[in-house]
């Protein structure tokens, strides 16, 4: 009789057994992609509770178990998880394990000055804290950067995945030692690959150049022979006579034109005024994106001197002023039918 019971209680727990991994490994209760806040310091009970909360799991008393049995339950991680519909409770539990957080994406466009950008982070709903660095233009590498829920504006600001408290541990206290590191990086790589022959002095008058380009065109296989145009100039001791450092000379990169140039605005007093001052700007005028650097840096090879709107979002490009005005004509034609 003893014998029996004992096999009986075997059986009864390799059915128990096999029915708790069925449970376990079978897709769960979940209908929609959810996303789930896993506070820090949470216990296991809050784990289990905030995902049968959500809908991912049905079965908290299990996930409890089974974490304290597979050794887990002292290694969820906080954080914002995304779980897929149908996703067994096995699956749940390894995602919070490994810390497999659910990242967050803010997209900064290439051309925005920095004061617009500073704006458009300030204003980002998913990121936290007040904006303290002093950013000056062309410092911001535009890009699409992920990040996780509760990060700061600041360390977007710093070109980082990462809260700004993480990167105090590689900078020390003064995280401004990170700042624009992705831009600078991308210089570095842009002016090593540069061609030799430019007539720019160093990697800000580079900078300078691509800002100048990206605000010019964007119609990205332009911007070479953009490139072109402006460093042909350069060459020949020309005015640049480029419209958007004007409007940067007016805005000062704090707000949009909005209107379009006048005569009278060609002659401001400004070091960015490129239709009375010779050479670059002081300065970029925007933050200029990884293509209109390469551009810069490596320009198309052409006797171009001007250009012009086509007005199919384009450009015509001359060789002599005859031929631009000729180009100039057929633009007020485009614009006037």
């Amino acid at each position: 009789m003893k014998k029996l019971i004992i096999i009986f209680l075997i059986v009864l727990s390799v059915l128990a057994y096999m029915q708790i991994k069925g449970w376990i490994a079978e897709g769960g209760p979940l209908l929609n992609v959810t996303n789930v806040v896993v506070p820090k310091g949470a216990s296991l009970k809050t784990v289990a509770e905030e995902l049968s909360r959500a809908g991912v799991i049905d079965k908290p008393w299990l996930f409890r178990i089974m974490a304290r049995i597979n050794g887990l339950a002292k290694h969820l991680k906080a954080g914002e998880y995304q779980f897929m519909p149908g996703i067994s409770l096995q699956a749940a539990m390894d995602k919070i394990a490994r810390g497999e957080v659910f990242f967050r994406r803010i997209t900064i466009p290439e051309g925005l000055t920095s004061g617009q950008i500073m704006y458009l982070i300030a204003n980002y709903p998913d990121l936290e804290g007040e904006i303290d660095l002093d950013v000056k233009e062309g410092e911001l590498l535009p890009e699409t950067y992920s990040f996780e829920l509760g990060a700061s504006r600041n360390s977007i600001i710093l070109m980082k995945e990462t809260d700004a408290e993480l990167l105090s541990v590689y900078y020390g206290e003064d995280i401004k030692e990170a700042e624009a590191e992705g831009l600078q990086k991308a210089l570095e790589e842009v002016w090593a690959s540069r061609d030799s022959s430019l007539p720019l002095k160093d990697v800000n008058e580079l900078l300078t150049l691509a800002s100048i380009i990206e605000k010019e065109t964007g119609v990205p296989e332009e911007r070479p022979l953009v490139a072109s145009v402006f460093l042909n100039r350069l060459k020949k001791g020309m005015r640049l006579q480029t419209d958007p450092t004007v409007i940067y000379a007016i805005t000062e990169g704090e707000t949009s034109f909005g209107r379009s140039l006048k005569r009278a605005d060609l002659k401001i007093d400004s070091p960015y005024n490129t239709y009375l001052n010779y050479g670059l700007p002081p300065g970029p005028i925007c933050n200029p994106g990884r293509e209109a650097l390469m551009a810069a840096a490596r320009p198309q090879q052409s006797d171009y001197l001007y250009f012009v709107a086509d007005g199919k979002g384009g450009h015509r490009f001359a060789r002599s002023l005859n031929e631009h005005n000729r180009n100039v004509k057929a633009w007020v034609r485009s614009i006037r039918n």
